[in-house]
C-alpha cells in the first residue's frame, strides 16, 4: 500500500468485540468464549450487512456469514501481552507489548493497601473490596453507601481499582480526587492498569450508573506509535477514552465522548473536516467505542450487545462516505467480553481486523501474532519508517 502526504488513518476500536478464544484462554478461565460467534448463535442473527460486505464473516473461525467478494482486507489478531484488559490491548495496538501484565487482585486488595489509600485520600472507610460486577455491587452496597458515605471499592478479573459513589453523596469532584489519590498509590508492586471512577444516581432498587465515569491509566511504560507520530510533527485525535488510556501521551486533540453514538458522530465529523480547518491537519484519528463493553459485555446483555453491533453497522456507510480518497479505515478491538458466559469480565480472545481504503487489497491477512502488527503498519504508512515491534501488513 502506497500512501501520500494526504493520507489519514482512522482506527476504530470496537471495545470488547472479540472473535474467538485464544489458545491460552483456558488459563484465564475463558475456554469456549467467542463474543461475536456466541452472540450470533444465541440471538439467531446478527444483522451486519456492511461489516459482512467488508469481510467480517471471512475471518478465520468467525462463525458469521461470509461473502464471496470482501471489500476490505480481513484477519484476526492475537494479543501477545498476557492480559485481557483495555489498557494493554490499546497499548499493543499502538505498538507497545508489555513483558509483564498488570497485576490483578482476585481476592480483593490487601487491607494495608486499602488503609493507606483511605488515609491519603482522607476517606473514612470503604465498602466492598472484592471482585464484582459494577451494576451488581451498587445494588448490593448502594444503600449502605448512602447511609455511611463510604465509597464502594471493587475490582474484577482485569487489572482495575474501581470506586463507585452516588453523585449526591460524594460529589464528582471529590470522587475524582480520591481516585487520583489511588492512582498515585497504585504503582510498583501494586500497579494496576486503570483506576476508574464509577458514579451513579438513583435510589435503592433503582440505581443507574451515569456517563461521568473517568479513567486513570498508568502512563505507557515506553513509547507508542502515538508518541512517535506526534514527535514527527503530525497530529493525533483521540475520541472516547483514548487520552485516558494513554495518559494524554501522543494525543494532540481530544474529544472525550462517552457513548457509541457520540463517538461515531465525532469520528464522522473529524473525517469531514477540510484540511485547512482547526484539527483538519489530523493524521491519525483513534476512536474507542465503549458501549459494547461497558453497557452490554459486562452486564451479560446479549440482546443489547447485538443491537449495539447492528447500530454501528448502520452508521458504517456514513463513516466510509466521509473518507477522503487517500484515507484508510481500520476496525478492530482490544479484547473480548462474551456476554453469553456466566462471567461478567473481559475474555481472552482474538480480535477482528478489517482495513478499508481505495488502495487496500481485499485479501486474507490470516492470524497475526500480535495487535502490534496494526501499529507497525500504521506507523509505516504515516512515516515510511519501521516500528520496533510488529510486522508491517503487506496489503
Amino acid at each position: 500500500m502506497k500512501t501520500t502526504n494526504l493520507t489519514r488513518i482512522c482506527i476504530i476500536v470496537l471495545d470488547s468485540v472479540g472473535i474467538g478464544a485464544l489458545p491460552d484462554a483456558e488459563d484465564f478461565g475463558d475456554k469456549g468464549t467467542h463474543t461475536l460467534g456466541n452472540i450470533y448463535k444465541q440471538r439467531g442473527k446478527l444483522n451486519l450487512p456492511n461489516l459482512y460486505t467488508m469481510g467480517l464473516g471471512n475471518i478465520t473461525d468467525s462463525r458469521l456469514p461470509s461473502t464471496a467478494s470482501p471489500t476490505a482486507a480481513y484477519g484476526r489478531m492475537a494479543g501477545k501481552t498476557l492480559a485481557k484488559d483495555t489498557t494493554s490491548g490499546h497499548w499493543e495496538i499502538a505498538g507497545l507489548i508489555l513483558e509483564s501484565p498488570f497485576r490483578t487482585f482476585p481476592n480483593g486488595f490487601p487491607a494495608s493497601l486499602l488503609e493507606e489509600w483511605e488515609k491519603q485520600a482522607n476517606v473514612k472507610g470503604s465498602l466492598g473490596n472484592k471482585p464484582a460486577s459494577g451494576t451488581e455491587i451498587i445494588d448490593e452496597l448502594g444503600a449502605e453507601h448512602m447511609t455511611t458515605g463510604k465509597p464502594i471499592v471493587y475490582t474484577s478479573a482485569d487489572s482495575v481499582f474501581q470506586v463507585a459513589a452516588h453523585e449526591e453523596i460524594i460529589p464528582l469532584s471529590e470522587l475524582y480526587r480520591i481516585c487520583e489519590c489511588a492512582r498515585e498509590l497504585l504503582t510498583g508492586e501494586y500497579a494496576v492498569g486503570r483506576v476508574i471512577a464509577r458514579p451513579f444516581l438513583g435510589e435503592p432498587g433503582n440505581f443507574k450508573r451515569t456517563a461521568n465515569r473517568k479513567d486513570y491509566a498508568v502512563a505507557p511504560t515506553s513509547d507508542t506509535i502515538l508518541d512517535a507520530i506526534t514527535a514527527n510533527g503530525q497530529s493525533v485525535l483521540g475520541i472516547g477514552k483514548i487520552e485516558d488510556i494513554f495518559c494524554n501521551r501522543g494525543v494532540t486533540y481530544v474529544n472525550h465522548t462517552t457513548n457509541n453514538k457520540d463517538g461515531i458522530e465525532a469520528t464522522i465529523k473529524a473525517l469531514q473536516l477540510p484540511i485547512d480547518a482547526p484539527q483538519g491537519d489530523t493524521k491519525l484519528i483513534f476512536t474507542n467505542l465503549v458501549d459494547f463493553d461497558m453497557l452490554y459485555g459486562h452486564r451479560n446483555d446479549v440482546e443489547g450487545y447485538g443491537i449495539a453491533l447492528e447500530y454501528f453497522d448502520t452508521r458504517l456507510p456514513e463513516i466510509i462516505a466521509a473518507l477522503r480518497p487517500d484515507d484508510i479505515l481500520c476496525l478492530t478491538a482490544d479484547h473480548g467480553c462474551d456476554p453469553t458466559t456466566p462471567s461478567t469480565d473481559h475474555s481472552r480472545e482474538y480480535v477482528p481486523l478489517l482495513i478499508y481504503g481505495q488502495g487496500i487489497r481485499p485479501i486474507d491477512l490470516g492470524t497475526r501474532d500480535t495487535f502490534a502488527d496494526l501499529g507497525a503498519t500504521v506507523y509505516s504508512w504515516l512515516s515510511n519508517g519501521t516500528w520496533g515491534t510488529g510486522r508491517i501488513l503487506e496489503i
